[in-house]
């Protein structure tokens, strides 16, 4: 088995996942490119508290957000990457999935997170910003930071980020491309 530099398999992934998108969505020519987005993380937050609200008769429950186990330690960026999609599945249960990915897909945003060492966001870049349901950029950047912290990143080579591709349904629930690449 051979090891392949992360800066040279980062590049891989995002040139693989770009060209597996580009036919995803027929492309035009635009005038001027989109650059990429980053969406800062706020360093010190005031608790946020929920403000009760009584469901109309007939309405469905949402349930409160359940904690999620403290994340495993990766050895390796693959083990994170798989970890990290598995995180995301679990902090947004109603939002996701797992099974078949739906064609045709509604929207496909592709998010770079960037780790603190502590595995808590540091920032997020739009990489890919999806033609139609735009608010699905935001729905995975929720996820992102619903799932952290994604667990030490010290014991990794640094840059601490990764790629996530976000497959999202016409239901607007997204499913990690991580977890169907083997």
């Amino acid at each position: 088995m051979h090891c392949i530099e992360p800066r040279s398999l980062w590049r891989r992934l995002l040139s693989a996942a770009l060209l597996l998108l580009g036919g995803c969505a027929p492309m035009r020519p635009t005038s001027t490119p989109v650059p990429p987005t980053v969406v800062p993380v706020p360093t010190q937050q005031a608790p946020v508290q929920p403000t009760p609200v009584r469901p109309a008769p007939g309405d469905a429950v949402q349930k409160a957000p359940h904690e999620l186990p403290p994340p495993l330690a990766a050895r390796t960026w693959d083990d994170f990457r798989k970890q990290a999609a598995l995180r995301l599945v679990a902090a947004t249960p109603q939002g996701s999935y797992i099974g078949e990915v739906a064609e045709p897909l509604l929207a496909i945003p592709v998010l770079e997170i960037e780790l603190n060492g502590d595995g808590s966001v540091h920032s997020v870049t739009i990489l890919r910003h999806p033609r139609q349901a735009r608010d699905t950029e935001q729905l995975a950047i929720d996820a992102v930071h619903r799932a952290a912290p994604f667990g030490d990143m010290r014991h990794l080579k640094k840059p601490w980020k990764f790629v996530e591709v976000f497959l999202f349904d016409d239901e607007r629930r997204f499913k990690p491309r991580t977890l169907d690449v083997e």
